[in-house]
């Protein structure tokens, strides 16, 4: 990979989704790309996590590791790989994850402990204990925070309901930030980090783009890798179960477009303040409304390529936590797929690094081959 440019991965909520990004990431990782900063939320946070909580060398196998845990309790493969036979299938699998939890991640608790009555009620159905020992046997802190590349998790302030980012560039990462970043309520508890209480950051935002646009610094060309789960994008429902899942789509989905156009806009009127100040006489040259305009938008040139989780035929109203071993090897397979489709696309292979501006590639699958812009 080009020497001059800094790599990014922005890893969106999704659940059991997420063995989409990890099988991305390991394709991405074989192809030799080497991620200098990472960004995700709840199930895009804990992978990113495993990422940089690991050395270079390590990262897939960790991947692998947690992947293969939570699922263990549905391991089974089915002799169906589409149609109504294997829907029904997940949906099921869906069903007793829900009332069995996952290896590893979540557990159960008793009706009775969240009974509203109860002195002190639950404030959660599931128990995420699990998942704290998880993260503290398979990430390595110290490397994380001095030196694995730089991440950044979101969650949200439940008393506030405002949008909170924890950067290992400004303050040090554990477990309880990553499970705070994924604390989707009434599933998860809230996590207490130094006096304040935190939900998922997908309940304000389900991907951290924005973020990395803002922070985007220096001259320095960046590349950015979007690996989504959730298509704004989709046909007309044709029963509940569709319904359901597009419902859904529509909630998590990123809103890329409307960010990037937000991002070429803030460009253009950074670029047509530079000409303007061009024109202006010296002693203009340092006033603070001038200066306003020049820090508009990023200051380096940007590329983003979108990675987006189309939905299987497979896939239930519980897709994203329907976490059977089947399943996580579909997603897993087909991120590999669409790094594989979009790096050896021509329009990729013939991309000028440090072009001017924004660039965005969406060449992941076949019907959207040709779709950059």
């Amino acid at each position: 990979m080009p020497s001059t440019e800094l790599n990014a991965l922005v890893l969106q909520g999704g659940g059991a989704l997420g063995a989409y990004q990890a099988g991305a990431f390991s394709a991405l990782d074989e192809a030799g790309f080497s991620f200098d900063w990472l960004a995700g939320i709840s199930i895009g946070a804990i992978n990113a996590a495993l990422i940089c909580g690991n050395r270079q060398g390590s990262r897939i196998a960790a991947l692998e590791t947690f992947w293969n845990r939570i699922t263990s309790n549905l391991a089974m493969t089915v002799p169906f790989h589409g149609g109504t036979l294997r829907r029904a299938f997940s949906e099921l699998a869906a069903a007793e994850v829900s009332m069995a939890g996952a290896p590893g991640f979540f557990a159960p608790r008793l009706p009775t402990t969240y009974w509203p009555f109860a002195p002190h009620p639950s404030l959660s159905f599931y128990d995420t204990t699990p998942l704290a020992a998880t993260l503290n046997e398979l990430f390595d802190f110290d490397l994380l925070n001095n030196g694995g590349p730089r991440l950044c998790v979101g969650a949200t302030d439940v008393e506030t309901g405002n949008f909170t980012y924890f950067d290992s560039r400004t303050s040090r990462i554990d477990a309880r930030h990553i499970m705070a970043s994924g604390a989707l309520p009434p599933g998860f508890p809230a996590v207490e980090i130094d006096g304040r209480w935190y939900w998922d950051g997908g309940l304000v935002s389900n991907t951290p783009l924005q973020y990395v646009m803002e922070e985007a610094k220096g001259e320095k060309p960046l590349c950015v890798f979007q690996v989504d789960l959730f298509n704004a994008r989709d046909r007309l429902p044709v029963d509940i179960i569709e319904v359901q899942q597009r419902e859904k789509d529509i909630r998590y989905s990123s809103r890329t477009r409307l960010t990037t156009d937000r991002y070429r806009d803030l460009h253009a009127l950074r670029s047509a303040a530079e000409r303007f100040a061009a024109k202006l006489p010296e002693a203009l040259q340092d006033d603070p409304d001038l200066a306003v305009l020049r820090g508009a938008g990023p200051s380096c040139p940007i590329t983003l390529v979108h990675l987006i989780h189309r939905k299987e035929g497979f896939e239930g109203s519980g897709k994203d936590y329907e976490f059977s071993r089947q399943s996580m090897a579909d997603h897993w397979a087909a991120g590999r797929e669409d790094v594989a489709r979009t790096l050896s696309h021509q329009t990729w292979k013939s991309r000028c690094v440090g072009t001017d501006g924004l660039q965005v590639f969406d060449l992941g699958t076949r019907e959207e081959q040709g779709a950059s812009r």
